[in-house]
């Protein structure tokens, strides 16, 4: 699988956060990024003109804490959640959690290194410190989802998330796409995870390319082995628009 060409001034550029931007870290918030990484992404907004945003089933705030003081677009929350260049922000009504928390009390209790993360329009639970519960976390997640409609489940990377139906990252990144200054660009999407796929697809339904980072089968057309690759990746593109 071929690497990606440099994002350049006729593209748009799509970055996912975790196992993207950032290495995955124990929990969500163990994560770090490495010196230079948001002086890379400033330097880029400006030289695609603003067309640069974030696609992440992060919070909003997450994001801004990790990028301050850069405030991008972004779609967050698997696109649920929306902040455009020109500062408007939206998205759908918070499902409603009590329910789903309270089902899942008793898992929590029983098992500590699991995380529930609640999120503005859904939650997470994360199972990264203990993959061998994955079955019972999917069996809990799966019951307690029947308490809320309007809700669907996701997979990930030792996560399993509950958001709106409808949103997901292809959708983002098509939103983003009938927008100045994204609009008339060839959109670049790079993501690590199953939940980055319909960003793939999207992205190269309209004339750009998916980019996964890491092993395996994918939807995409090129691949950067690891974030650190593409970290350089990127900063290649600001040092050749200096040069």
């Amino acid at each position: 699988m071929p690497t990606p060409p440099l994002p350049t001034s006729r593209h748009a550029l799509f970055l996912d956060f975790d196992g993207t931007l950032a290495d995955i870290a124990a929990q969500p918030h163990a994560v770090q990024l490495p010196p230079g990484v948001v002086d890379c992404l400033q330097a880029l907004h400006v030289r695609l003109e603003g067309a640069l945003a974030i696609v992440t089933g992060r919070t909003m705030a997450d994001i801004d804490h990790f990028l301050d003081p850069l405030r991008l677009p972004m779609a967050c929350e698997h696109g649920a959640q929306y902040r455009l260049g020109n500062g408007r922000s939206g998205g759908l009504p918070a499902l409603p959690l009590q329910p789903l928390l309270a089902a899942l009390r008793p898992l929590m209790a029983q098992h500590p290194e699991l995380l529930l993360e609640a999120k503005s329009a859904g939650l997470a639970l994360h199972y990264r410190q203990a993959p061998q519960l994955q079955a019972l976390c999917l069996q809990a997640i799966t019951q307690a989802l029947r308490e809320v409609p309007g809700a669907e489940l996701l997979h990930g990377k030792f996560v399993y998330e509950v958001k709106p139906v409808g949103p997901d990252k292809g959708r983002a990144i098509t939103d983003f796409m009938r927008l100045a200054p994204f609009a008339g660009r060839a959109p670049l999407f790079v993501g690590d995870d199953v939940t980055d796929e319909a960003g793939f697809a999207a992205a190269q339904s309209l004339g750009g390319l998916g980019i996964k980072v890491g092993e395996g089968a994918t939807r995409a057309h090129a691949r950067l082995a690891t974030p650190a690759a593409v970290r350089q990746w990127l900063q290649h593109a600001v040092r050749e628009e200096i040069t």
